[in-house]
C-alpha cells in the first residue's frame, strides 16, 4: 500500500493505492493462477493440455505463470498494439504469441483475438481457454485482495478501480461491500469503451475498456462511472511518476487521476483506496515514450482537476474525462438501474 499525497494531490488530500505491479506480472496474476487451479480441480483443464487466451498483455503474463506452475503450455493471443517488452516478457516466459492481424468489424481488435482462440481451440482437442471476460473464477479471484485491502486500511469508505473484464471491479467491490455497505465504489472507463453504454470507438489504451459486454461486470455495484481519454491518463501516470515514485500505465494513470478528483471532492477523513493494476515497466516504448506519446498527440495537455458529467450514458458521446452517476447495463435497457441516491433495489447509482 501507498499513501498517495501531495504533490500529486491537494494539500491535506490523497488516497491509498494498492500496488499491484508489485506481483511478478501484475493484477492479473491473482485470476490466471485461480483460474487455471479452478479449471484443474474440475476436471476441465486436463494435466499438460495447452491455455488459450486473449489479452492486451498482463493477463497473459499471469498465465505464463500458471503455466509454468502447473505444467502447461500457453498460447496468448494479442494484436499488433502489444509492446514490444511484453512481446518478449511472454515468449521469455515459454509462452507462445499468436498475432492477429486485422479487427473485427463490429468487435474490433477485441473480438478478432476471440475468434482467433476459438480457431485454436477447435484445432487442438483437449486445450482449455479461461475466457475471462465472463469466467466467474476471474471475479472469485479477488476475494483475498479485497481482504488485504481490509486488513491494511481497516475502514473503506470509497474504491476506485479499473473496469476491463470486470474481474476485479466485481471481486474486490463485492466483498467490501460486504463489510462497508455504504461503500462508494467508482468505475474507471476509457474513452471509446462500450462497457457503461458509450458507442464504440477506437481506443488507444489498453488493460481497461472493452469493445464487447464482458458477463463480469457487477453494474449494481457501481455509485458512478468515469471515463478517461488517453492524453489524460498519460498526464496522470507521469506526474504520479515524478511525485510519488510508483507508477503505471493507463489503467493507473486513469484510476490515479480519479482517486484525485475524489480525494479532493470528498471529507478530508474519507478513505479511499485506488487499486493500481500494474506498474510502469511495460509502457517504456508508450507512455513513458516522448516520441511516441508526441506522435499521437499525447502530450502539452493540462492535468484536468475536475471532470465534465452527463446525466445519462446516452446523452451524447464523451472524447474527455467524464464522469456520470446513472449507471447502466447496455443489455438489460436504456433505463437506470438505480435513480441517484436511490440504495434500495438491485443495483446503484452514485452519491
Amino acid at each position: 500500500m501507498l499513501w498517495v499525497g501531495e504533490p500529486f494531490t491537494a494539500p491535506g488530500r490523497g488516497f491509498w493505492a494498492k500496488l499491484e505491479g508489485r506481483n511478478p506480472g501484475g493484477i492479473k496474476d491473482r485470476p490466471a493462477l485461480h483460474m487455471v487451479r479452478a479449471a484443474r480441480e474440475r476436471g476441465e483443464l486436463r494435466p499438460g493440455a495447452r491455455i488459450v487466451e486473449s489479452t492486451s498483455g498482463t493477463l497473459g503474463l499471469g498465465l505464463a505463470l500458471a503455466g509454468v506452475t502447473y505444467g502447461h503450455p500457453v498460447t496468448v493471443v494479442t494484436d499488433p498494439a502489444i509492446e514490444p517488452l511484453m512481446t518478449g516478457l511472454l515468449t521469455a516466459h515459454g509462452a507462445d504469441v499468436a498475432v492477429v492481424d486485422a479487427p473485427h468489424p463490429v468487435g474490433g481488435w477485441q473480438q478478432a483475438r476471440r475468434d482467433r482462440v476459438a480457431e485454436l481451440l477447435a484445432a487442438e482437442p483437449g486445450a482449455w481457454c479461461p475466457d475471462q471476460y465472463h469466467n466467474p473464477d476471474n471475479v472469485a479471484a479477488y476475494r483475498p485482495l479485497a481482504l488485504e485491502l481490509i486488513a491494511q486500511l481497516g475502514r473503506i469508505d470509497a474504491l476506485v478501480v479499473s473496469v476491463g473484464t470486470g474481474g476485479h471491479s466485481a471481486g474486490v467491490a463485492g466483498v467490501l461491500r460486504e463489510w462497508f455497505p455504504e461503500l462508494r465504489v467508482v468505475g474507471v472507463d476509457t474513452v471509446g469503451s462500450t462497457i457503461f453504454g458509450q458507442p464504440a470507438l477506437p481506443r488507444l489504451m489498453r488493460g481497461l475498456g472493452s469493445s464487447i459486454h464482458p458477463r463480469n461486470v457487477a453494474y449494481p455495484l457501481f455509485d458512478e462511472v468515469h471515463w478517461v481519454a488517453a492524453p489524460e491518463a498519460v498526464g496522470a501516470a507521469r506526474a504520479l511518476a515524478v511525485s510519488r515514485w510508483a507508477t503505471g500505465g493507463w489503467s493507473v494513470g486513469a484510476v490515479a487521476l480519479v482517486a484525485r478528483w475524489l480525494a479532493a471532492a470528498t471529507a478530508p477523513d474519507t478513505r479511499i483506496a485506488a487499486v493500481f493494476p500494474d506498474g510502469p515497466q511495460r509502457y517504456a516504448g508508450t507512455v513513458f515514450d516522448d516520441g511516441w506519446c508526441r506522435a499521437r498527440g499525447l502530450l502539452g495537455h493540462r492535468l484536468p482537476e475536475r471532470p465534465d458529467e452527463i446525466a445519462h450514458p446516452g446523452e451524447r458521446t464523451v472524447t474527455r474525462w467524464t464522469r456520470c452517476r446513472t449507471v447502466l447495463d447496455p443489455l438489460a435497457g436504456a433505463g437506470p438501474l438505480r435513480s441517484a441516491g436511490d440504495r434500495s433495489g438491485p443495483a446503484r447509482a452514485a452519491r
